[in-house]
């Protein structure tokens, strides 16, 4: 049993579970009905997704620097009881069902799936290679 970070859209993997999206909107142009079909998400949990502020950061984010602010504010942001709890909750999921969650961004090293990552391994969570 174990987390899988997937990219959203991309094509589902064997063994994947449940896909969960931790993004801030769901797809532009895509009818609520196909998210499932078309590989984005089975569930939407914008809980754990960066505020809207965060993602401005992320989206002029140039410099190592500025992508380390982007992930220390989107740490900060992770330390809110809801989303501490959801963290909580996914990590404890992940030793009794396989699932993943993920985001859009084409490059996990310039995207919050990466911090996610890292919370969810300090929460105690079981991650897929």
């Amino acid at each position: 049993m174990a987390i899988r970070i997937v990219r959203l859209g991309s094509p589902r993997t064997p063994g994947e579970g449940l896909r969960i999206g931790t993004v801030r909107r769901p797809p532009r142009g895509v009818p609520k009905s196909e998210y499932a079909r078309r590989d984005f998400y089975d569930v939407w949990l914008p809980t754990v997704a960066p505020s809207q502020e965060a993602m401005d950061m992320a989206h002029a984010a140039t410099t190592p620097a500025q992508w380390q602010a982007f992930f220390r504010r989107y740490r900060r942001e992770m330390q809110r009881p809801d989303a501490a709890h959801a963290i909580a909750l996914l990590a404890a999921l992940s030793h009794a069902s396989d699932f993943s969650v993920g985001c859009y961004c084409e490059d996990e090293a310039h995207c919050h799936r990466h911090a996610l990552r890292e919370l969810l391994q300090d929460a105690g969570a079981t991650l897929a290679g």
